[in-house]
């Protein structure tokens, strides 16, 4: 008698890094419910991997060449619905783990984490269940319990996804010209994302919004 083996789930990587991804493909194919089917560094390579593998659930980082995570689980929510999308990151999950839930994200897990969390995260995920740190769950139930935001702990809290995304590649050295060629827009929609981070951040001119934005990169990568 034949035994029937049981499909397993298919995962995509976006993720800019190649050791990044051979660590994560390396962990999920060693799975019995689990196989890479594909692997992206930038969001249409994402694209086009997505309308050919059909995965089950996309990991996907914050930063990547030539765009914005948070911009390509937008996207992906929106062309595919049924498609499950975790977040893997190094960024800070006090600033992005919302946002990218907001977007269309089931969880959001730090790099640092334990590799086992990584496959609890996406085995709830599958499962149906959001994926969250206890943090970051008792911050969001706190502001549905009140009824109303909770008050920003930094100015940079305040930013809408584009702008911080602005500030983000301004603190890793990125002209206004390089931004633009980045987040595929105008060099005037560029300045006025500029213009709104000095507004938002109450910074007088454009040398002060650069200085802050390398500041606080600088300040990211050492948490």
């Amino acid at each position: 008698m034949l035994k029937i083996m049981a499909q397993k789930n298919k995962v995509l990587l976006v993720d800019d890094h190649p050791l990044v991804r051979e660590w994560l493909a390396n962990l999920i194919n060693e799975q019995s419910d689990l196989c890479v089917c594909g692997e992206a560094s930038n969001a249409p390579q994402a694209f086009q991997k997505i309308g050919g593998e059909r995965p089950d659930i996309v990991i996907v980082d914050i930063s990547l060449e030539g765009g914005s995570g948070i911009e390509l689980i937008k996207n992906i929510k929106a062309a595919h619905p049924e498609v499950a999308m975790i977040v893997l990151s190094m960024h800070d999950e006090s600033l992005y783990a919302e946002r990218a839930l907001r977007a269309g994200a089931r969880g959001y897990i730090m790099k640092r984490e334990a590799t086992k969390k990584v496959l609890k995260a996406i085995r709830a995920v599958l499962g149906g269940k959001l994926y969250i740190s206890d943090k970051i769950a008792d911050t969001m139930a706190e502001k549905f319990v009140d009824g109303r935001p909770m008050p920003a702990a930094s100015p940079v809290e305040q930013l809408s996804d584009r702008e911080l995304e602005v500030f983000q590649l301004l603190g890793r050295g990125f002209s206004t010209r390089q931004i633009a060629d980045h987040m595929r827009v105008g060099f005037k929609t560029v300045q006025t994302y500029s213009a709104r981070l000095k507004e938002k951040l109450q910074l007088d001119n454009a040398t002060q919004l650069l200085h802050e934005a390398i500041r606080w990169h600088e300040s990211s990568q050492t948490k």
